[in-house]
C-alpha cells in the first residue's frame, strides 16, 4: 500500500484540505491501495479541528471530511510514509528539521508536481480558501498523474 502524508504549518487548513480532496479523488477513480493522512510542522494547533474556512470549502465542493484533529509530524513518519508532501518551501525546510535528511527522496512540495511549481499560500493568513483549494487541486491532479506513471 502506498502511503502519503500532506504537511503544512498547523494541520488545520492546507494539509487536511489536501488530505480530504485527495481521498475524494482516489475514491472517484476507484484507487484503493493508498493510505492518506496529514500533519503539521508546528505544535501550535495540535488537537484542534479543521479550520472553519477549510470545512466550508470542502462542504461547498461536496467533499467529505472526518473528525480531524491536528497532529505534528514525527521522525517516525519518514519511515512510515512513501511521500511526505509540503505546501510551501518553509514546510519542506521544517519537515527536514524534524525528520532529518531525505535519502529516499520522499519529501516534496505539492506544486512541484505541476507545470507551474510554486508555494501554496496559507489561507489562515490570506483568508482566500478558494485560491488555496484551486492550487491544491492543481497539485493533487499532477501528483496523481505522477503516481500513475511510476
Amino acid at each position: 500500500m502506498l502511503k502519503v502524508l500532506f504537511v503544512c504549518l498547523g494541520n488545520i487548513c492546507r494539509s487536511p484540505m489536501a488530505e480530504y480532496i485527495f481521498k475524494d479523488m482516489v475514491k472517484r477513480q476507484g484507487i484503493e491501495q493508498i493510505y492518506i493522512d496529514s500533519a503539521a510542522t508546528s505544535s501550535e494547533e495540535i488537537g484542534n479541528n479543521i479550520h472553519y474556512g477549510t470545512r466550508n470549502k470542502l462542504k461547498e465542493m461536496n467533499i467529505e471530511y472526518g473528525n480531524h484533529l491536528a497532529r505534528q509530524i514525527t521522525k517516525q513518519d519518514y519511515e512510515k510514509f512513501d511521500y511526505i508532501i509540503g505546501m510551501e518551501e518553509k514546510n519542506i525546510k521544517d519537515i527536514k528539521k524534524i525528520v532529518g535528511k531525505d535519502p529516499e527522496n520522499k519529501i516534496h512540495r505539492l506544486l512541484d508536481f505541476s507545470k507551474n511549481p510554486r508555494d501554496i499560500a496559507d489561507p489562515w493568513y490570506t483568508g482566500n480558501f478558494d485560491k488555496t483549494y484551486d492550487d491544491i487541486v492543481e497539485g493533487l491532479s499532477a501528483f496523481l498523474e505522477h503516481l500513475k506513471n511510476i
